[in-house]
Parts: structure tokens; sequence; C-alpha cells
């Protein structure tokens, strides 16, 4: 492929022939020729003897927060035995942006090396590489590209705002505030007690000794006591949502309170329209918030149905609810399941005052914010009122 130079020259060739055509000067004739090879060559060339190169990428951290930087280190090595000339290469970080450097020369078995930043907006997985190697003729009249195989994956988690206290769930005593994050062992399952039988529980909890003594179905409640764990609901419905900005929100409301459980200790599940997300170590965590960098608005989507089945693996402690605007189905959805829970609370972008006093009215807590608010504020609000317990946040 000619390059813009080499188009010029192609340009100057032919109108060189044409003036020779038209005056007949031998002169215009050979200089146009000369032209014409040297673009023809240059292609030939760059065809022809294509690079031997080799890329390392070095990038740190490969997990960053919105808004965060993540640096990037760019190594060619030319393991070929002819030199590279003027060396081109772009680095695409998947709708972010492009990072372009170059070298002129580059002899047989050379390094060069480059660094760049990423700033991490928005959130998301994104996809570092492949880079793309362009080398020139010494005369840059043409061109050829290569793609160098390697890539790597940079996961942006959202924002986090940092919250404090927590709603008052059964076996935690409200009076009794620690002053640093509890790290517990909550490793495995331990045996709870015994429950009768619901529609779409695991028949493998059947406790069949109990059961043949009751003649009814007894199921093992295995779980990790209420007051340690918690259910994250972010409502993936696009109809609730009146714009992108709200949906932003709701997926950071959603991200502060699993960053604020899990600092504390708590199992926390986390559900986004998909397979839930649960535990308390930091590869729950992990998993929680690329589900959420990876949350889009979603259509077609059966909340009753998701919450029936989180309903079969999913109880005690506090239930929260995050969307935008409350309505019948969420509401369903909480009648649902606050049975399971302690306390239930619901943090809505832009909902009205109407559908927020419903909740209240079961015993629900309700924040409220607009799409560039603080769900921090209406935390310390909401605790502040006297209805949660508090906690420092470490």
């Amino acid at each position: 492929m000619l390059t813009d130079r080499g188009w010029a020259a192609l340009g100057a060739a032919l109108a060189m022939v044409v003036l020779w055509v038209a005056l007949g000067e031998p002169e215009l004739l050979g200089v146009g020729s000369l032209l014409l090879v040297g673009a023809a060559l240059a292609s030939i060339l760059v065809r022809r003897f294509r690079p031997e190169a080799r890329l390392a990428r070095g990038l740190i951290p490969t997990v960053v927060y919105e808004g965060d930087n993540a640096t990037v280190t760019v190594t060619i090595v030319n393991e070929g035995r002819r030199s590279v000339w003027n060396a081109g290469v772009a680095d695409e970080v998947a709708d972010l942006g492009t990072a372009r450097f170059s070298a002129h020369r580059l002899r047989p078995g050379k390094t060069f090396a480059a660094t760049y930043q990423i700033l991490c907006r928005p959130r998301g997985v994104y996809t570092v590489g492949p880079a793309l190697l362009t080398t020139t003729d010494p005369l840059r009249l043409a061109q050829a590209t290569s793609a160098l195989e390697g890539h790597d994956r940079l996961v942006v988690y959202p924002a986090v705002e940092e919250l404090s206290g927590f709603p008052v769930v059964g076996g935690r005593d409200p009076t009794v505030h620690p002053t640093r994050p509890e790290f517990r062992n909550l490793e495995g399952e331990d045996f709870f007690t015994l429950r009768e039988y619901q529609t779409g529980d695991d028949l493998r909890r059947v406790h069949w000794p109990t059961s043949a003594k009751r003649d009814e179905l007894m199921i093992r409640q295995l779980e990790t006591p209420w007051e340690s764990r918690g259910l994250i609901i972010l409502d993936p419905r696009a109809t609730s949502y009146g714009q992108r900005a709200e949906f932003e929100m709701a997926v950071r409301g959603a991200a502060s309170v699993l960053h604020h459980l899990h600092s504390f200790g708590f199992e926390a599940g986390l559900w986004t329209g998909g397979r839930p997300v649960s535990g308390h170590d930091h590869q729950a965590y992990d998993r929680g918030m690329e589900a959420l960098a990876g949350a889009e608005p979603l259509r077609n989507v059966d909340l009753r149905l998701g919450a029936s089945r989180l309903r079969q693996t999913e109880r005690g402690g506090a239930l929260v609810l995050v969307t935008g605007r409350p309505d019948r189905d969420l509401f369903e959805v909480h009648r649902l399941l606050s049975s399971d829970y302690a306390k239930t609370v619901l943090m809505s972008v832009g909902g009205p005052e109407d559908a927020l006093e419903e909740f209240r009215r079961t015993g629900a807590i309700s924040l409220a914010v607009v799409a560039e608010g603080s769900w921090r504020l209406a935390w310390i609000e909401a605790v502040t009122g006297g209805t949660w317990a508090t906690a420092s946040a470490g």
C-alpha cells in the first residue's frame, strides 16, 4: 500500500509522462519512469520482506476503578535478520482509544519500548490489543501493516462511594459498633435449622429422617447466620430508567453497597439479571464487581421469575433493591423476598415519592437520589434518621 508520499510520487510520475507526450522532452520521461519504478519497488519491498517482530505488553494494574489510570508498557523485539524501517505501532484499547508511537529504525535483535497511560472511564471489560505494526521502505513510499499477536484484559469496576452503617438485621446488636472492618471466617455452610419444603427447593437438601417422622418434606436450612448476609438486586430492566445516566447511577449504588458489605466481612449476594454471584471472600467480590462492570440495561426481563429463583439459594440478612423508578413488579419482588430478610433497603434513582412511600409502609428503608446525586449523602441521612445501626467503614 502506498503512503501519501508514494501517491504523490505516483501522481508526479504520471504528470511527467503526460508532459513528455505533450512536449517531447526525454528528461521528463526519464524522471517519470524513475518515480514509477521507485514506487513499484517500494511496494514490492514492503510486501516481500515483512518484519519478524514480537510484542510483549505489560498492563498494570489489570483491574481498576472507574476514573483510575492504568499503565501499559509495549515492547517490540525485531527477531528478523533485516532492519525494520520507520516502524509505527498502534495499540488499541477497545472503546477507550489508541496509543501510537514510532521508531525510525529497529536493527535485528534490538528492542523498542514505549509506555502510555489509559484513563479508565467508563466502567466495563476491555480488550487491550492486538497491536498493529506498520513499516515502510527507507524512502517512505509504501507501507505494510501486520497484527502482532497478544492482547490483555482490562476490567474497570464501577466507581464506589464510601458508605457507613448497616440496616439493623436479625442477630446484630445495634448497640455494638465496630471501629474497623470485621473479617470473620465464614468458610463452609452450617446446619442452621429445618423448615417445611417449598416449591422450587433443592430436593438434595431434604432431611429424610425428620421428613419420615413428620410425614412431610423438611428441608435443611444450610446457610450462614442472617446477621452476616446480604443480597443486592440491581434492577436490569431498561424500562425502569428514563435515561442512561440513571442506570449508571444505579450501578454505582449497587457497587457501593457490595463494597461496603464485603469490607465488613458480610457474605453478599448480587443479581444483575443473569447468574447470581455470592460469597464473602475477595474472589466473590471480584466476580460481583466484574458483573457490575459489564452490566447493561436489558429488555424482556422477568423480574419475578428471577426473584423466585433467588429465593431458592439466597436468604437472610439485608435485602437491597437498586432501581430507577420502582413499579408494581419490583414491589411484588419485595413482597416475595421480604419474609426471608430481616430488613429491606430500596435505593432509587429518580423514583416518585408515592412509589417510595408504598415500600416504606411495608417497613422498607427507602433512599432516593437523582442521576447526578450522591448515594453517600442519602445513606448518611438514613443512618442519622435512627433506623440503622451506625458503624465505621474503616
